[in-house]
């Protein structure tokens, strides 16, 4: 019985520290978060056809900035653009990335659309590693937007006259500081798909995290060689965006690992364009006010300072050196995570993003 009431008051002893340390990180945070305003949007008076993609955090967030932003916002789906255009009669049409949900006929829709004199535009949010499919699509458009770096000069090579770099960004209104449920909390977080580069690195992992509170999140986790070690940590299957933020809030460090661009089973990019820009994970993690650890891409500097706003790791062993000393260093971990939160909030919110779309694209 002494046992007992042993154990019960070392539990409760170290609920009450994990609480009052995830308190102090919540209420920095939020601090923080509500001292930057979002921008207000200058309207234009251009009519805009907006059609998602599907992925819910980029549609959402892409949508709610483009409202404010224009004279009048119209969405409409895939199989639906060239006669959602013909019906509306927009100045533009907006695509977002023009893979997976859209029809055979995607690009007849969009050369009708064109017959029609109005200006097309697309936002490619898979580069590179689609590569075999976009430089297809890309011609197609008035217009040219990506995200990644080293898709640029393959566009203009066959033939896209405006190609523009834009960089995705995150919708600060879902994704922010919250106080979560002791149940979405973890010491390591990290929710996506096991692509094959992300399993060997998680499998030589396995061994640390398994010392670890940890959730992972995502699909085909089973090509893991430990999976059976992990497999309480993993939730699978695909995980509704209010989770994610949830889970990101609750961890101490959430890893953001880029999937690997080279061709092959995960992948349509038979060039073997690399990599080099940042996904939207890394602007979804920094605006909930988490430390987060990622593989340095060439681009990341241009977008945060690694040391100061986020960290970063080359290698297994200095991702388990780090998520170690992070996870010991409590002060250290929350200071870099509010300067990556500050930062998001300045440069990287789809508020922002979308004016410097308008302005690319001369929106009047």
């Amino acid at each position: 019985m002494k046992s007992v009431r042993k154990h019960n008051a070392v539990a409760a002893k170290e609920g009450y520290t994990d609480g009052y340390k995830h308190g102090m990180r919540d209420g920095a945070s939020e601090a923080v978060w509500r001292s930057i305003a979002q921008p207000l949007p200058v309207r234009r008076g251009v009519r805009v056809l907006f059609i998602p993609q599907g992925f819910d955090a980029l549609d959402e967030g892409i949508a709610s900035a483009l409202q404010p932003l224009v004279g009048e916002l119209y969405i409409a789906q895939a199989t639906q653009i060239a006669e959602q255009a013909a019906l509306i009669r927009p100045d533009w049409v907006l695509v977002l990335n023009g893979l997976h949900v859209f029809p055979e006929d995607h690009l007849a829709q969009i050369d009708a659309v064109r017959q029609l004199g109005i200006r097309t535009a697309i936002w490619f949010a898979d580069d590179p590693y689609v590569s075999d499919d976009t430089i297809r699509i890309a011609p197609r458009y008035d217009a040219v937007l990506t995200h990644e770096l080293s898709t640029i000069p393959v566009y203009q090579s066959i033939g896209c006259t405006n190609v523009q770099y834009m960089p995705l960004a995150v919708n600060v209104r879902r994704f922010k500081p919250l106080r979560v449920e002791a149940q979405y909390r973890s010491d390591v977080c990290f929710i996506g798909q096991a692509f094959w580069n992300r399993v060997e690195m998680f499998d030589a992992l396995a061994r640390e995290l398994a010392t670890k509170r940890v959730f992972i999140a995502g699909g085909m986790w089973e090509r893991l060689t430990h999976y059976k070690l992990l497999k309480p940590m993993i939730r699978d299957g695909w995980l509704p965006v209010e989770e994610s933020v949830k889970y990101y809030n609750g961890a101490k460090i959430v890893i953001n690992m880029h999937r690997g661009a080279n061709a092959g089973a995960d992948n349509r990019n038979s060039m073997n364009l690399p990599g080099l820009s940042i996904n939207p994970r890394t602007f979804e993690i920094a605006a909930c006010g988490t430390l987060q650890l990622t593989d340095a891409r060439a681009d990341l500097g241009n977008h945060y300072r690694p040391g100061l706003e986020v960290e970063t790791y080359a290698s297994v062993q200095e991702l388990a050196d780090k998520l170690n000393y992070y996870l010991a260093h409590e002060d250290e971990r929350r200071m870099i995570a509010l300067r990556g939160l500050r930062r998001t909030l300045r440069e990287h919110s789809f508020d922002i993003r979308l004016e410097q779309v308008a302005r690319a694209l001369g929106w009047q």
